[in-house]
């Protein structure tokens, strides 16, 4: 029997492409195609020459990889000749937040508005040069706004001695998250400066969690993803 497996590579949210021996991309996923805005086709092609089983077949190897806001957990490299070698990289599970969201008490909300509140309200106490950049025509969705709220005064607060900040806000073309069984698209905070305190971060944590959204805290950012409750 004569199956076709290319539509269930392409349902995969684990992003996979097939080389060529020169580093050609033969083929990718739509999950991959949306990775590869992020990370450059030689860096993944020269992960998988690095983890490639010494011979024909497959291996697995666990380890972080970490581009924007994709987390991989282990990738999966293999080969069958000499003129092709696939990579399948594996997504980190999100973090189950601690408490079910009510979505039922949420308020829908126009997070550009909420976000130039506390921007202004940050102002009243730093003069710090601040950019902002974001895209107004998100759609307004459910969310806590105190909870919102308090994890950006957090947020922004460990950017207080910073010379300059940048912010963002915007869509995430192709990725969503499941929340009570409905799939939700997903906007990105950004936030990026010389620098920045961690003393909050486990405060920052916390709160996002509670609102069912990823956190990346780094050494010079954070990035929040907000599912956009209907």
């Amino acid at each position: 029997m004569d199956i076709n497996f290319q539509p269930f590579v392409e349902w995969d949210n684990s992003p996979f492409i097939l080389f060529n021996h020169q580093g050609k991309i033969l083929y990718l996923n739509n999950a991959a195609e949306i990775l590869f805005g992020y990370v450059s086709k030689k860096e993944l092609y020269d992960i998988a020459l690095s983890y490639a089983p010494q011979s024909f077949g497959y291996k697995t190897t666990s380890l972080t990889l970490n581009y924007d806001s994709f987390l991989f957990h282990a990738i999966t490299v293999g080969y069958e000749n000499e003129e092709e070698i696939s990579l399948r990289l594996y997504n980190a599970p999100r973090i189950k937040p601690t408490r079910k969201i009510e979505t039922d008490k949420l308020i829908l909300t126009d997070i550009n508005i909420l976000l130039e509140a506390n921007i202004a309200l940050f102002r009243t106490k730093n003069t710090n040069p601040l950019k902002l950049l974001t895209d107004q025509d998100l759609p307004a969705f459910k969310i806590d706004q105190n909870t919102f709220s308090k994890l950006l005064r957090k947020i922004f607060d460990t950017f207080r001695s910073s010379d300059s900040i940048d912010i963002s806000l915007k869509l995430l073309f192709g990725q969503h998250v499941i929340i009570d069984n409905k799939k939700e698209s997903i906007a990105q905070l950004a936030i990026h400066a010389n620098g920045r305190y961690a003393d909050a971060d486990e405060e920052i944590r916390t709160l996002a969690s509670a609102s069912h959204i990823k956190c990346m805290l780094k050494e010079h950012s954070i990035k929040l993803e907000i599912p956009l409750i209907q």
